[in-house]
């Protein structure tokens, strides 16, 4: 691994504001980001990243190639929940098991737009469609962890409402900004987008690097849900990102050849998902504990992985080149 590339990232100004947030709310600091401010930053950041993503599908040539990039990100989805199920079902029972799947079979929006700032800053170009491909794994990981719980536990046939999941999977908050803003960008002309540029743009790094510090706050108020877990919830939340992202980055050469698509496909097979997940399983699965596939997902893979990660997932690539 280029350990250059990895003290580069380590020492990105918004990741270190993620690891004050930790600092702070382990030292009890009084410090924090007002709850509408922090959901405010939330949807900037995501109509920011779905805005410039359509510009650059606008841009791109639709072709076989797009089609083959949308299966696959929506095939990660779905098979990661399944060996994700039954690693862990031996350990935390069927309804944990199955909230965990849906969690690491799903993607994280911030952990994607972090990536697409580290592309950014290595002068790494990716492809406009890959917001979209992100968009698309949210329903499938979903939808795979209720069917893998409602096979194993007959009783949980009656306890989940399909139509509910499926219908909050599809509406959820930031799935519809995403697809939203990518189809406004796609639609928007040059000169329409370059009149908005200073807020999609400009200031998207100041903002990400806010939002990070909310996120590190919070990541810290969720580590002592280890405690009660053990190592192996914590072992899985370093293991299953780290090797799931290392195997996607050497398959994403079979379906794109570029660099800046392939990282961005191995984080999204390696995120969790801990903001549409953990609001369908309170729906969805009731007998799940948050506890457990909250701070997996928020506390521990995702700073695994815009720390750690990335470099790791982007050297395997630069490698295979």
């Amino acid at each position: 691994m280029n350990i250059d590339l990895l003290l580069e990232n380590l020492t990105n100004p918004a990741l270190l504001f993620f690891f004050l947030g930790i600092v702070a709310s382990q030292i009890k600091s009084d410090l924090s980001i007002p709850e509408n401010s922090s959901k405010f930053i939330s949807l900037y950041l995501m109509f920011s990243i779905g805005f410039k993503g359509g510009q650059e599908l606008a841009h791109s040539h639709l072709g076989l190639e797009v089609l083959w990039i949308l299966l696959f990100g929506i095939g990660m989805a779905m098979i990661v929940p399944i060996y994700t199920f039954f690693i862990m079902k031996p350990k935390v029972g069927i309804f944990n098991a199955g909230a965990v799947a849906a969690a690491y079979g799903s993607v994280s929006a911030v952990t994607f737009v972090t990536a697409v700032s580290f592309l950014e800053l290595q002068d790494i170009d990716f492809d406009g469609y890959m917001v979209a491909v992100m968009a698309s794994m949210e329903a499938p990981s979903i939808i795979m962890g209720v069917l893998l719980i409602a096979l194993f536990h007959k009783s949980s046939k009656t306890e989940i409402p399909f139509s509910s999941v499926l219908k909050h999977a599809i509406t959820n908050g930031s799935v519809v900004l995403i697809i939203g803003s990518l189809m406004i960008g796609f639609f928007a002309s040059d000169a329409q987008a370059e009149g908005i540029k200073p807020f999609t743009t400009d200031i998207f790094k100041g903002f990400l690097a806010v939002f990070l510090l909310d996120m590190g706050i919070n990541s810290g108020k969720h580590l002592k849900g280890f405690k009660k877990n053990g190592w192996f919830s914590f072992g899985y939340a370093i293991l299953c990102p780290l090797i799931t992202g290392s195997i996607v980055a050497y398959l994403s050469g079979f379906v794109t050849d570029s660099v800046g698509n392939r990282l961005l496909f191995s984080i999204l097979a390696a995120s969790a998902s801990y903001i549409a997940v953990p609001a369908a399983m309170r729906l969805a699965v009731p007998k799940a504990n948050p506890g457990l596939y909250l701070p997996m997902a928020l506390a521990i893979t995702f700073p695994f992985n815009i720390s750690i990660g990335m470099p790791i997932y982007l050297s395997i690539i630069q490698m295979l080149q």
